[in-house]
């Protein structure tokens, strides 16, 4: 009879053991699929810069400001934060619709065929950039609600993990597009 006691003492220890390490594997894992993810985006700002690069260049009689800005913003490349890849992402919308701006003041360029594959190239670009927000965003939902619900919180918990933002939209974004034609 000890024998079975120690037998099923041992059993629940390892299944414990078990657990606490498929667990810690789960959210080792999610994190990698998360920083994949930001990774991803990271990609699509990066090719977006590239493209609207290419298309300023195209682009007959910008004004130097508007190169400027996105000089600065080749300067974001790496190492930073949600936040500043949000603001980097405003900054290179507002660059395209300063670009916008001056295909309007030249009819015979966006007759251009360069600058008509470039502008197809743009919207490339954003529908990847879309699908890599999207993609961040469902890896940290996975991670965030493996993060509340028990019992992987209290591993979650030990292991000092805290939730992950969303990528969200700014807010100027979120208002209706006012069509005029």
């Amino acid at each position: 009879m000890p024998y079975v006691v120690l037998a099923l003492v041992l059993l629940l220890f390892a299944v414990a053991a078990v657990w606490i390490i498929s667990t810690r594997n789960t959210f080792a894992k999610l994190i990698v699929k998360i920083k994949e993810a930001e990774s991803g985006i990271d990609v699509a700002l990066t090719k977006r810069f590239d493209v609207l690069t290419k298309l300023l260049d195209v682009t007959k009689g910008y004004a130097e400001h508007e190169k400027e800005i996105l000089v600065k913003t080749a300067e974001f490349r790496s190492g930073s934060t949600l936040k500043e890849k949000e603001q980097f992402n405003s900054q290179l919308s507002d660059a395209f619709r300063q670009i916008s701006v001056v295909a309007e003041n030249y009819p015979q360029l966006t007759a251009d065929r360069s600058f008509k594959e470039l502008q197809m190239s743009i919207s490339d670009v954003e529908e990847h950039l879309q699908a890599a927000r999207r993609a961040y965003n469902g890896n940290v939902s996975v991670f965030n609600q493996k993060l509340i619900t028990f019992p992987s919180n209290v591993i979650a918990d030990s292991m000092g993990l805290e939730p992950i933002e969303f990528f969200q939209a700014q807010e100027a974004k979120r208002q209706d597009v006012e069509m005029k034609f």
